[in-house]
């Protein structure tokens, strides 16, 4: 059945069930392709619904394609590039739906991914979000539901036996998870709000475990749904050595840790974390399709993550009409 949509400047007839909430920074093509992705999942659902787009200060025309898609509801248009939390944050409370899909503008829903988020929230009281299965580009599973951080995790990970007890996105089932990936994730807006939505302290990475882990500590929990199905055009593995955005996956990592454990417990991840990376760096030399020079700057990132230019410097840079991300 067709969705009831609704357009700025129109009241709902009904209230709104699901509000997809989109950030794009810079990142037209990609843009335009979750927009229809969307509009297709709104063709085949029976609720009403709204789609927010919040656009980070792009100057690639991303908000003209925004605007003109006509699966558009709301474009917001941030005149500073601000992290992916605060937008995040901004989206959830203009949003009208009892849901909000949060989604990057390089995702991409699978036919059905949204109806199957919303059944399971809506047979779970006490769950606080749900996250998709994130397919790679040639639709590989990659991993998008884990454990939390803790020294315990990152010694199983310097072990690398991470993908049998760390990594949760696992099984046909939907299941429990500590967090989920937040490049398609469902959130209760009421539980959001609950627990003060997000941290804009993390400017990008954590994010979403930091907000995780706040539900499970307000008596929420998120689930993993493996029936609903999204393509994520991950960034941090493309190009030679993205720099800025290992800066900043290190930093966050550590004010994680920092912010829900203590000092001394960043400090053991820190230093195992630097190890399982030194061992890739090492690996990658004779391994074809591995860049040991990306590998080796998580080593220094990790280990000194007060250090080096990140994503939040370079969005200074952008907002003063420097080079851009």
């Amino acid at each position: 059945m067709r969705a009831a949509r609704q357009y700025a400047g129109q009241m709902p007839a009904v209230p709104v069930e699901v509000t997809f909430c989109v950030v794009n920074t810079e990142q037209r093509q990609l843009l335009v392709r979750c927009l229809d992705a969307i509009a297709a999942e709104r063709e085949q659902l029976d609720v009403t619904t709204e789609v927010l787009v919040l656009d980070n200060a792009s100057r690639d025309g991303s908000v003209g394609a925004a605007r003109n898609h006509p699966t558009t509801d709301q474009v917001i248009v941030n005149e500073q590039r601000r992290g992916k939390g605060e937008n995040d944050t901004t989206l959830l409370r203009r949003a009208r739906g009892r849901f909000c899909l949060l989604l990057n503008e390089d995702s991409e829903l699978k036919p059905g991914a949204t109806a199957a988020l919303l059944s399971v929230m809506r047979d779970n009281d006490r769950c606080g979000a749900a996250g998709a299965q994130l397919l790679r580009p040639d639709e590989r599973q990659q991993p998008s539901a884990w454990r939390f951080p803790t020294p315990a995790s990152a010694f199983i990970n310097a072990l690398f036996l991470h993908k049998l007890f760390t990594v949760q996105s696992r099984g046909d089932s939907t299941r429990r998870v500590d967090w989920a990936q937040s490049a398609a994730l469902m959130v209760r807006r009421h539980a959001a709000e609950e627990i003060g939505w997000f941290d804009p302290a993390f400017f990008v990475y954590s994010d979403e475990v930091d907000f995780c882990r706040r539900l499970r500590d307000a008596g929420w929990y998120t689930l993993y749904v493996p029936t609903a199905l999204a393509i994520h055009h991950e960034q941090l593995s493309t190009g030679d050595v993205p720099e800025r955005r290992i800066v900043e996956l290190s930093r966050n990592r550590d004010r994680y840790m920092r912010k829900h454990h203590s000092a001394a417990s960043a400090a053991i991840v820190r230093w195992l974390t630097a190890w399982t990376y030194a061992v890739r760096a090492a690996a990658a030399i004779v391994l074809p399709g591995h860049s040991p020079r990306r590998y080796w700057r998580h080593v220094t990132a990790t280990r000194h993550p007060e250090e080096g230019e990140g994503l939040r410097e370079a969005a200074y840079d952008h907002n003063r009409g420097g080079r851009r991300l």
